[in-house]
């Protein structure tokens, strides 16, 4: 079944309905095609499909039903053109990139980034001949002043990783759109539910599905959003050949995470924001930071960008490292790792774990410092998630 996009039906529903294909067997939920190949009725037919004058499907490296009615369900609750589904949300950014960029090209990026986006961006595309700037990704000024004529895209996660810093879409999107470049946004911690970039112009939008679309810590996935033209023209040919692809399985449990998404962020939030009301004034925690909070230094801009507050709240201990672990440590319901989005509780220690590779001048400028956790708030009873964070900071 594939729903108009300016169908009459809303948000919720056409996230249910959308991208479901049924076979002669009429089955109910989507079926998982659980193969690599696919036969021709003759070798004009392959070669029809591999010169692309007949649809089908011709290597599940280059596309898969399953995959496919994943693709259509983002697209749809994305509000874009076309999305491709990749492997993880890792081979998404380097995807987006790599298809992007050339040697003697420039990137601006925000330089509040996860560890491993980082990484792409400091480490890989140099060795590529790309120029890289990184700025403070909330100051408008540093945007305007790092363009240049060689300028391609900018990129950075809003919120971001850990430190929830919120870079402002429309105004970044317009300084690069001036100046013929493309944006790029990593919207992993709040989802399509919360915000929608591409309403504010962003051009292009990557996921670690992974996180709050699967929801449940089962499998790796990731997702790449943006207009007809660069999905076909730049970005597939590149996913083609070089193999990112999601496996079917894998599409199908995500596709299943879609469907009760915005029930389970809409959860997610009340729950991160009872968390974040109870601990504002907590002797134990010398700073909180959550976009659901008028403390937050940018909670104007969150308010015309995000519709939610999303599942994640940052909190500096008030003490040292050791007083930090010692209250990782205590906790009895909230499990240490290093994953989001889950419908667990989870916290981790982001200096030494996701952003452990990250210099020590660059933490200090991004305020991660050995006291700073990062909590994503799940879906467990909010008693006994209150229950175990008070505890626990009272064991230090």
């Amino acid at each position: 079944m594939i729903i108009n996009p300016n169908s009459k039906w809303r948000q919720q529903t056409r996230i249910i309905r959308s991208g479901t294909p049924r076979s002669d067997n009429n089955e109910t939920s989507e079926p998982i095609y659980i193969t690599s190949g696919y036969v021709y009725n003759s070798p004009e037919e392959a070669e029809s499909k591999f010169l692309g004058e007949k649809e089908g499907y011709i290597y599940s490296r280059y596309g898969n039903p399953t995959v496919k009615s994943f693709e259509i369900k983002l697209s749809e609750i994305e509000g874009c053109e076309k999305s491709i589904a990749t492997s993880s949300g890792m081979a998404a950014v380097n995807a987006t990139l790599m298809s992007l960029l050339k040697s003697g090209d420039h990137i601006i990026s925000s330089r509040a980034l996860f560890g491993s986006c980082r990484y792409i961006i400091e480490e890989i595309l140099p060795k590529f001949g790309i120029e890289v700037t990184f700025v403070d990704g909330t100051d408008l000024k540093q945007w305007q002043n790092a363009v240049n004529k060689n300028t391609v895209c900018g990129f950075f996660e809003s919120p971001s990783n850990p430190m929830l810093e919120i870079c402002d879409i429309e105004n970044i999107s317009k300084i690069l759109h001036e100046n013929n470049a493309k944006l790029v946004v990593d919207n992993a911690f709040c989802t399509s539910i919360i915000q929608k970039p591409i309403n504010f112009g962003a051009d292009i939008v990557v996921y670690s599905a992974t996180k709050h679309i699967d929801g449940q810590g089962r499998c790796l996935g990731g997702a790449i959003m943006g207009s007809e033209d660069f999905v076909e023209n730049t970005l597939r040919p590149y996913i083609r050949h070089t193999g990112p692809a999601l496996s079917p399985f894998n599409a199908w449990v995500l596709n299943k995470g879609l469907e009760t998404l915005e029930i389970r962020m809409n959860q997610h939030c009340i729950n991160a924001s009872k968390v974040a009301d109870e601990l504002v004034n907590n002797k134990k925690i010398k700073k909180i930071i959550f976009p659901g909070l008028p403390s937050h230094p940018q909670y104007d801009l969150i308010k015309k960008q995000m519709n939610n507050s999303g599942s994640i709240i940052t909190l500096e201990i008030n003490g040292d490292k050791k007083d930090t672990f010692n209250f990782l440590n205590n906790l009895e319901l909230i499990d240490i790792s290093n994953n989001l989005g889950d419908s667990k509780s989870l916290i981790t220690h982001p200096s030494t774990t996701t952003h452990q590779k990250v210099s020590l001048l660059d933490k200090e400028k991004l305020g991660i410092t050995d006291s700073v956790v990062r909590l994503s708030v799940g879906l467990e009873d909010i008693n006994d998630i209150l229950f175990d964070l008070s505890q626990s900071l009272q064991s230090i």
